[in-house]
């Protein structure tokens, strides 16, 4: 043991070269009991960086280090932590980094093997560390997809009757401590419980969507005399209860295990999944998450102990898990009860190019508290439980622990809220000074970009964040409802939401908009954006101050132009030098008539007919209560309108109300064609969110 640690020294003393540069290796076939050379390579990223800290106790000068790891999979064993001591410098940073030409993919999963096919076609495997040892797991990845939980009804929800809540703790917030609700069904919607295992019980819980939010709960116990279930935990929030005609789906029991590409995990560790079309166990790869997080960074910026200048660099990370806790997951905007995979704390110059995080079970990456001057570069996120990518913390915490200058720039973020449906593509909570840039978010089910996190005008620590260039698109569905393609809260003084894309928002009911002013969001700039074809408004102000919208173009709402609803004793926006243009709704709802706002030099055109409904005026009365006096009812010259192509074939017109064009052709991500082309959705999602919205305009 001896003569290896001294032959490990001798061998890393002699890897610094005139520029101090060390190299250590990571493969496959690595050991961490090896020296870190390419042809003795160590086998994870926490050998490698043990390998780091016995070099710098034994070197005589400072080094920067690259971590080479070869192509593979390397199934994680343990979460990989970095601390203070694991820092670089600026001059001497660290990199991990995959090697010329590899795709290292790091998973914090178990491969499940042992399939047998049973005469009704399920493939059962019995699990020994389940069986003996009870361990569970809450999703499971089939072929690099996410499979499905057994639930009921296998598409659409089952209605709620009634809801009964009976407190038990009560108190002193709006929300009691302690509850008990009861949920009442029709024999239809309670059917599939009347057959239920009674071993079942424990594990059966259910999804309920409402408002902006959705609640996941364990069910105490059924009644199939009075078709009811009973659940407990916290009281219900007066703003998004449970309630009648509600939308729930029950999941995680037997009977419900009915459709293909669905799964379930009995008691008793067999696990049960029935194959999609063209999956037999030969061509079928089957991964269970194990590790809630991947990677933690540790730093404490109140002790000035930080985990500074480390850089990741083409690597993906894969396959974490998030563990449903007892008590479920109560009603929470935006999803940030729960962590994420990659976690940060007391972090700076902390760099992830290049690298993917995908086939997770909460949000990919969080820059915690005390986290600045960090970056997220060409990065592919995709298929996550939760968000896409966290700044900062949900309490105002200032000074050290205040989380700044973090840039999202190029990256892909796709195909969000999978287990958690209210969390969103990008999220700035009380941080400042970020800058996300050239994005392409798509395919969530609630907000695209969240900034803020303060109700009302209080103060904020959400201040001049830069949104600009971001191709935002897909969003909502009709799954959850006030939510918008960008959604801001609270003061937010120099922050520029600019030359974005906006595109196919919806809403189960209210909402679905393009830019979304929300309660307190002031002293922000919205311009030069593309915003076409929204539910409810290309822009909707619920109530801020001194916000400015202008230069914008705004586009084929489906029942609104644009909103505003609460009126206030200050100036609330301007709304100038922008275009509408439509071919159904209305121009304009809500409070616009006792509203304060400046509103001028705007053109309008409806391109299905010569209706111009202003809140329930003419476009000529609306123009006497003194708005829109220099504003034009006409023609914009758009080359295709319809067909979404807002290039201008002349600016005569646009000219006489000062709009000024701008390049919306630069927005969404940049670089090699191929990586463009990554950024597309699937057809088949385009075109089921087109059918979605479709059956959704019908039954509102």
């Amino acid at each position: 043991m001896i003569r290896t640690f001294l032959l490990f020294i001798g061998f890393s003393l002699s890897l610094i070269n005139a520029n101090a540069q060390v190299e250590f290796y990571v493969s496959t076939n690595g050991n961490d009991a090896n020296i870190g050379t390419s042809d003795q390579p160590l086998a994870s990223l926490t050998g490698a960086r043990n390998a780091i800290r016995a070099h710098k106790k034994a070197k005589a000068q400072p080094s920067s280090y690259t971590i080479i790891i070869t192509d593979g999979f390397y199934t994680m064993n343990e979460i990989f932590e970095l601390y203070p001591e694991d820092s670089g410098t600026e001059e001497y940073p660290i990199i991990y980094k995959a090697a010329d030409g590899a795709l290292p993919i790091f998973s914090g999963g178990k491969k499940i093997t042992g399939f047998e096919v049973k005469e009704n076609g399920v493939w059962e495997a019995e699990i020994p560390e389940s069986k003996y040892y009870k361990w569970r797991f809450d999703q499971l990845y089939v072929n690099d997809s996410r499979a499905i939980l057994a639930r009921t009804p296998n598409s659409g929800f089952l209605k709620i009757g009634d809801v009964q809540e009976n407190v038990w703790e009560r108190g002193s917030g709006r929300v009691a401590l302690k509850a008990q609700q009861v949920l009442k069904f029709d024999e239809d919607n309670f059917q599939s419980l009347q057959n239920i295992d009674e071993e079942d019980l424990a594990l059966l819980r259910f999804r309920a969507y409402h408002k902006w939010d959705f609640t996941i709960r364990h069910v105490d116990k059924i009644d199939k005399d009075s078709l009811a279930l009973f659940t407990s935990g916290q009281g219900m929030k007066p703003w998004n209860p449970l309630k009648k005609d509600g939308r729930i789906i029950l999941e995680n029991y037997k009977a419900a295990l009915d459709a293909k590409g669905e799964w379930f995990l009995s008691k008793n560790g067999i696990l049960s999944y029935i194959p999609l079309p063209g999956q037999t166990i030969e061509n079928t790869e089957i991964i269970a998450p194990v590790l809630d997080n991947l990677i933690k960074i540790n730093g404490d910026a109140t002790k000035n102990k930080l985990v500074e200048h480390i850089t990741f660099e083409g690597i993906a990370f894969k396959h974490s898990h998030y563990k449903m806790p007892r008590s479920g997951f109560e009603p929470n905007q935006a999803a940030i009860a729960i962590s994420s995979s990659i976690m940060l704390e007391g972090a700076k110059h902390i760099t992830f190019s290049n690298c993917e995080i995908s086939q997770v079970g909460q949000h990919a990456i969080w820059f915690g508290k005390g986290c600045s001057f960090s970056k997220v570069t060409h990065c592919f996120i995709n298929n996550i439980g939760g968000g896409g990518i966290y700044l900062g913390d949900k309490a105002a915490l200032d000074g050290v622990e205040h989380t700044n200058h973090i840039t999202l720039d190029n990256n892909i973020i796709q195909s969000g809220g999978q287990e958690f449906p209210p969390a969103v593509g990008v999220w700035v909570g009380h941080s400042s000074d970020n800058s996300i840039t050239h994005n392409d978010i798509g395919n969530f089910y609630y907000s695209g970009v969240s900034v803020g996190w303060v109700w009302g005008y209080k103060p904020s620590l959400a201040k001049r964040n830069i949104i600009t260039h971001n191709h935002i698109h897909h969003i909502g569905w009709d799954l959850l409802s006030d939510m918008a393609a960008v959604y801001s809260l609270g003061k937010s003084e120099g922050t520029v939401i600019s030359n974005n894309i906006v595109h196919h928002v919806h809403a189960y009911s209210y909402g679905g908009w393009g830019l979304y002013t929300d309660e307190g969001s002031s002293d922000i700039v919205m311009e030069n954006n593309l915003v076409y074809s929204t539910k409810t408004g290309g822009f909707h102000q619920h109530y801020g101050e001194n916000n400015i919208m202008k230069n914008n173009i705004f586009a084929y709402a489906k029942l609104y132009q644009a909103q505003c609803t609460r009126v206030e004793d200050h100036r609330s926006f301007d709304f100038s030098n922008n275009i509408i243009v439509f071919d159904e709704g209305v121009v304009l709802k809500g409070a616009w008539n006792k509203i304060d706002i400046k509103m001028d030099h705007n053109l309008y055109w409806n391109t299905g007919g010569d209706s111009y409904d202003f809140n329930g005026q003419s476009f000529r009365e609306w123009q006497q209560s003194g708005h829109d006096v220099n504003s034009l009812i006409a023609n914009p010259n758009f080359i295709d309108a319809p067909n979404f192509d807002f290039r201008f074939q002349n600016t005569e017109t646009i000219d006489k109300i000062n709009f000024k064009p701008f390049d919306f052709s630069k927005a969404g991500v940049y670089g090699s064609a191929e990586w463009k082309k990554k950024s597309e959705l699937p057809e088949s999602i385009l075109i089921e969110f087109d059918e979605v919205v479709a059956k959704n305009l019908i039954k509102d």
